[in-house]
């Protein structure tokens, strides 16, 4: 999956050179030069992750701007790695308390990068990464866009894939159709609750033929969620 990652750096060869890896990795980028850039792109379009400079214009600092979006409901769960070329202990400490989920110190390289933004994705948000899914013979190719169980594959359109995809890679969480809208639509779309229910009897009716369609449980009163196994027979 294209996941969407907010660059918010000042330096112009390290915005570059930040931008350019992930975009070659398969990453959708956007940048900010400053807080107000960042919060205008924020509202836009909520990111996926995003990769917060310390340091930045008009003597402002990434630490503030953090602070504020873990104050928000909105924002609060955004997965957010702090770039730094503060390399103290107590600098450290600072970023992670005001809620850093990780603290890159620079210069750093552009593998190391990859590799601690993936893993972010994987911790945070699974359903944006590329990995292999597979529930009970029920096997989800991101990469490819590819369903199948028992070797045969099941076609699905664009929203059932990502919807598949989201309930396979957080099983046994309960959604509503709220979260759903907003995992699945993003936050900035307007659709109707009753949409997510027309995409569910579609997925349901593609997995019917090989048993999986019971995965998808409807919780009365409050939404649906993804069973981790097949329920046993009557």
């Amino acid at each position: 999956m294209n996941s969407g990652i907010l660059v918010v750096e000042d330096e112009p060869i390290t915005a570059r050179m930040i931008v350019s890896n992930l975009e070659r990795a398969g990453y959708q980028v956007r940048s900010a030069t400053g807080v107000a850039e960042a919060e205008g792109a924020i509202g836009a379009r909520l990111p996926d992750l995003m990769l917060l400079d310390w340091v930045l214009p008009n003597a402002t600092t990434g630490v503030g701007l953090m602070r504020k979006l873990r104050s928000d409901q909105r924002t609060r769960e955004m997965p957010i790695i702090m770039l730094t070329s503060r390399a103290q202990e107590s600098d450290m400490l600072t970023g992670l308390d005001a809620g850093a989920d990780d603290y890159m110190t620079k210069p750093f390289s552009p593998r190391e990068l990859l590799a601690r933004v993936k893993a972010q994705l994987r911790r945070r948000a699974p359903q944006t990464t590329d990995d292999l899914v597979d529930v009970v013979g029920l096997r989800i190719d991101p990469a490819l866009k590819r369903i199948s169980a028992d070797g045969r594959d099941i076609e699905l359109g664009a929203i059932e894939f990502r919807m598949l995809h989201f309930f396979a890679t957080h099983a046994g969480r309960v959604f509503s159709r709220e979260q759903l809208l907003d995992k699945l639509w993003g936050d900035q779309v307007f659709v109707q609750d009753r949409t997510v229910d027309a995409h569910i009897r579609a997925l349901r009716q593609a997995l019917r033929p090989s048993g999986h369609d019971v995965l998808i449980e409807t919780v009365r009163g409050t939404g649906y969620c993804f069973r981790r196994d097949l329920p046993p027979a009557a």
